[in-house]
């Protein structure tokens, strides 16, 4: 056999083979012999509100592959089971949005399920996905359950189970166990692993008496030594947390520690909590870490919190653990507030002292090296129990924000002058 006829023997050959590898695939997927959601309902956290009821839990990875046929937790996917009763007398429309911003359709997540040429079990995924997924709406005294597939989430996963109607919503905010974490149960029964003791916690009524005790705070964090200067404390946060974080989720932040977080310290200890905005790869966008003060206001709790994010933002490396702060940190402090104007759950705005200015020419050192400016002021962002809009959000008489800010600019130029001349 000449040489040309030996190589399309062997291109045959290998073209027959790689269709028994993709035939021999297609057949890896089977339907689940056993797909009730029994074991769900026993961990599940259930709410009601105005005549709705609402039970939801994660699933792990054997909860995937028992249901789904798969564990598509590997994917980083999330899925969450539902199950809603509606008591009230119109239909209500579950807004996958408001859960997470960035969800997976059943199609999608079928899809990635897909072999080559596995033409008719591919429809079968399809059509098996999709029976599973969540289905609005939800007739007048219906009970429907579902999945909806989520970006991940760890330890604990907030979640936000909007219902819309005939001007109406309806809103819920759940703390589910995250199954498989490999962190501790204890820890996870718990948003905040810090508590102040009540003789130590002052309660302030009014507005002026809050500003000034805010303006008080530390200007930064320290390091475990507390002679270090860390990252500026450019944000307090008012409100419960179930506000603050159904705020935060509808703008895709992810309660996300990281090393790089622990060396920080404020008050004594490590962060209480640090969420991240994911962004395109998961690669974090602006990083926010927070700390309870023994501050209230009105009964409500008090977060001093810094507000920043990495050199390189979202083209960092996401597996870079020697993190630096990007130096134009009033950015990130208006992108985050800006985020929470649109969250829906921000009821007032205002700006306090307490960072201290640092122009771009005489710029601070934080505790990695990294360098950053400020017009050194603390946005302050109040939250209640969404739905609000933009124009529903109260600016606060407290430090005039332009006025400010056009002031410290005409400061940096001056400085950028004395610079010039040496």
């Amino acid at each position: 056999m000449s040489a040309s006829g030996r190589l399309c023997v062997l291109l045959r050959r290998g073209a027959s083979s790689a269709l028994l590898l993709a035939l021999g695939a297609c057949a890896t997927w089977q339907p689940p012999t056993d797909a009730g959601d029994g074991p769900l309902r026993e961990r599940a956290i259930s709410a009601t509100s105005r005549d709705v009821r609402v039970s939801a839990t994660v699933l792990g990875k054997e909860d995937s592959k028992r249901m789904l046929g798969a564990d598509v937790t590997r994917m980083r996917v999330q899925p969450v089971w539902v199950e809603i009763h509606n008591g009230t007398a119109q239909p209500l429309w579950l807004l996958r949005s408001g859960t997470d911003p960035d969800y997976f359709s059943p199609l999608e997540v079928a899809w990635s399920l897909h072999t080559l040429l596995g033409g008719t079990i591919n429809r079968r995924i399809d059509a098996y996905f999709n029976g599973l997924g969540f289905r609005n709406p939800i007739q007048p005294g219906q009970t429907r359950a579902g999945l909806l597939f989520t970006n991940p989430d760890y330890i604990t996963k907030f979640v936000n189970i909007d219902f819309f109607g005939s001007n109406t919503l309806i809103p819920f905010t759940l703390y589910l166990q995250v199954p498989d974490d490999e962190r501790s149960m204890a820890a996870s029964r718990s948003l905040l692993i810090f508590r102040y003791p009540e003789a130590d916690i002052q309660n302030y009524t009014d507005l002026a008496s809050l500003r000034a005790a805010l303006e008080t705070l530390p200007a930064c964090a320290t390091d475990a030594s507390g002679t270090g200067q860390g990252d500026p404390l450019n944000a307090v946060i008012v409100g419960e947390i179930d506000d603050i974080s159904a705020a935060a989720v509808r703008r895709n932040y992810r309660r996300d520690l990281r090393q790089s977080d622990l060396p920080q310290r404020v008050l004594d200890r490590q962060p209480d909590v640090v969420t991240r905005k994911q962004a395109q790869a998961g690669a974090p966008a602006i990083w926010i870490r927070g700390w309870l003060t023994p501050i209230r206001f009105q009964g409500q709790p008090v977060f001093v919190a810094q507000v920043g994010r990495p050199v390189g933002g979202r083209f960092a490396r996401t597996d870079d653990q020697s993190v630096l702060l990007q130096s134009d940190v009033d950015e990130a402090r208006n992108l985050f507030v800006q985020d929470m104007m649109y969250s829906g759950g921000l009821e007032k705005l205002g700006f306090v002292y307490g960072v201290g200015a640092a122009s771009l020419h005489y710029p601070r050192t934080t505790l990695g090296n990294a360098t950053y400016h400020t017009d050194g002021l603390r946005a302050v962002l109040f939250f209640v129990t969404r739905p609000l809009s933009v124009s529903d959000v109260q600016f606060l008489d407290w430090v005039p924000y332009l006025e400010q800010r056009e002031r410290f600019q005409s400061e940096e130029s001056d400085d950028a002058a004395r610079h010039a001349e040496h």
